[in-house]
């Protein structure tokens, strides 16, 4: 089996059985984000406290990128503080200019490395990623 069927099998184990898909019971900080371009959407919830990501989950709809980027992101969050988010976050953007970037701890990520060969499912790729931002930048101004 060649590396790119792997990953595009990783791809779609994600998007046909989502981890962490819906919401939490309790209140959460959740961030909502659209990519206009092609109709993704996403819905993040995250549980926070003391400055860590301590569960995470998230509701939308879209192309299988975007959907499996939020699974595999929601996974690799999880127990992790803000700056170890944002730093798997930063790493996943090196990833997505085709940098080298490593992900020893959560390698289903590395199977979206060859989205950078498609500029514009990028933002597909970004989309959760960028919810995850934005919602720790917003928790850290508090």
């Amino acid at each position: 089996m060649q590396l790119d069927d792997l990953y595009r099998r990783v791809i779609m184990d994600h998007y046909k059985t989502p981890r962490n898909r819906g919401k939490f019971d309790n209140e959460t900080l959740t961030v909502e984000l659209n990519n206009p371009t092609c109709g993704d959407r996403i819905s993040l919830h995250l549980v926070i406290e003391d400055d860590i990501v301590k569960d995470a989950r998230f509701t939308g709809d879209g192309c299988s990128i975007s959907m499996s980027s939020a699974s595999m992101m929601t996974e690799a969050v999880k127990g992790r503080t803000f700056a170890e988010a944002m730093d798997l976050a930063d790493r996943f953007s090196c990833l997505m200019k085709g940098e080298p970037a490593e992900f020893d701890d959560y390698e289903d990520i590395e199977a979206l490395s060859g989205v950078n060969k498609f500029p514009a499912r990028i933002k597909c790729a970004t989309l959760a990623w960028n919810a995850l931002k934005k919602g720790i930048n917003e928790e850290s101004k508090q």
